[in-house]
């Protein structure tokens, strides 16, 4: 199907993969515990962007940079790395915001979520070399059309994504609305994101 081979495995491989919690999976969980279900849908929503963004990239070429540079990759690395690492002081440091009401669990704004969510899959260069390398495996040889052969692969690879990340949001958000339901732990649960958003950074930087 349009240029594709062994789509079955590709699926079941990729359903597998999803399920595989790793940093846009922690990423998607915090926010979700810590500001809401809403905010956790618009952490998906940019997470799914920039899956999007990687899957264009590796279908004209451009991941392939990365691949070959490791100047490029370890600039894309640490670019990732600090700005988690800043998420995560920015959330350790602020201060609660009213006393003894839900207000403990003001959110960021829907787009600064998104906007975050974006940041931290395109910074990871490990989503682009896993594009190109996972992609290529089910593109077959005589595809007229590698590049939409690429984009069918991404778009159904992100799908499946979508739907798993969406029910991560509805079960960490159900979790933890018997804890925002207490006043004290709302600056709780931001700090605790925060200090998973740092280590979360800090193994980005370190990791080879």
């Amino acid at each position: 199907m349009l240029g594709t081979q062994h789509l079955t495995l590709f699926v079941v491989s990729g359903l597998l993969l999803n399920l595989t919690p790793g940093q846009d999976t922690l990423y998607i969980v915090g926010r979700s515990v810590s500001q809401g279900r809403r905010a956790g849908v618009f952490s998906v929503l940019g997470i799914v962007s920039g899956s999007v963004i990687h899957t264009l990239a590796a279908a004209f070429g451009l991941s392939a940079i990365l691949a070959t540079s490791a100047q490029a990759f370890v600039a894309v690395k640490l670019a990732g790395a600090a700005y988690l690492v800043y998420l995560g002081i920015r959330m350790l440091c602020e201060r609660q915001a009213g006393v003894g009401t839900p207000t403990a669990f003001q959110a960021e704004g829907k787009w600064a979520v998104y906007r975050a969510g974006l940041l931290t899959n395109v910074l990871n260069p490990k989503v682009a070399l896993f594009f190109l390398a996972f992609l290529p495996q089910f593109v077959a040889p005589t595809s007229e059309s590698r590049v939409l052969s690429f984009l069918f692969l991404g778009s159904v690879f992100i799908f499946n994504g979508t739907l798993w990340c969406l029910v991560l949001v509805w079960g960490a958000s159900a979790m933890s609305r018997r804890l925002r339901e207490r006043p004290s732990s709302g600056q709780f649960l931001k700090r605790a994101t925060g200090a998973i958003f740092v280590g979360l950074g800090a193994r980005l930087a370190i990791s080879k």
